[in-house]
């Protein structure tokens, strides 16, 4: 009887553990979702990176980058066009000069959102093509008031070698031509990523 009697208090305390441990864990997970620990996904030390590229916004010509793909009655006749949507595949470059190195694009849409300002919702990505970040995307989701001279607008995720990114974009005007639209904007990101 001595010897069954531990093995018994064995017995019920491995069966309180796995029937604690499974509860546990049940509530944790709901069936589509589970908590991981980022080792799980390779992730290692975040860093933080700074890039740096000009935007080249091309509405004129045939070769135009950026094209109006929707307007409010009265867009024409508002000071800031409030109610333009244009779409965009936007050259990213090394240097200010269209003749510079291409590293990417940048692709998505900005809208005049704003009834007293020329300010636009941009929703966008940066596509990347060359170097280590080819292949991979940053999404910037933010305000952009064109005319202020520095703008910040939030990083809000990526792709590729910018998963988890988040951080923010400042733009600042290069050059503008008034006559036809087009312009250069310079781009500094600084984003934390894995």
């Amino acid at each position: 009887m001595a010897k069954t009697l531990p093995n018994f208090r064995f017995l019920l305390l491995s069966s309180i553990f796995l029937l604690s441990y499974s509860t546990l864990a049940t509530a944790k997970s709901n069936g589509f979702s589970r908590i991981l620990s980022p080792a799980t996904l390779g992730l290692k030390k975040e860093k933080l990176t700074h890039l740096r590229f000009y935007f080249h916004d091309i509405v004129s010509g045939r070769n135009a980058t950026a094209v109006p793909v929707a307007k409010a009655a009265m867009t024409n006749t508002s000071l800031s066009a409030f109610g333009l949507v244009t779409m965009m595949d936007d050259p990213l470059t090394l240097e200010p000069h269209r003749s510079s190195k291409l590293i990417g694009k940048a692709q998505g849409i900005y809208a005049s959102a704003s009834q007293t300002e020329l300010s636009f919702l941009m929703v966008l990505n940066f596509a990347f093509t060359e170097g280590k970040y080819n292949g991979s995307n940053l999404s910037v989701l933010g305000r952009n008031s064109i005319f202020s001279g520095v703008r910040e607008m939030p990083i809000v995720g990526g792709s590729g070698l910018f998963r988890f990114a988040r951080g923010y974009a400042q733009a600042k005007t290069h050059d503008l031509d008034f006559k036809t639209g087009d312009a250069v904007v310079e781009y500094n990101v600084y984003v934390f990523h894995y």
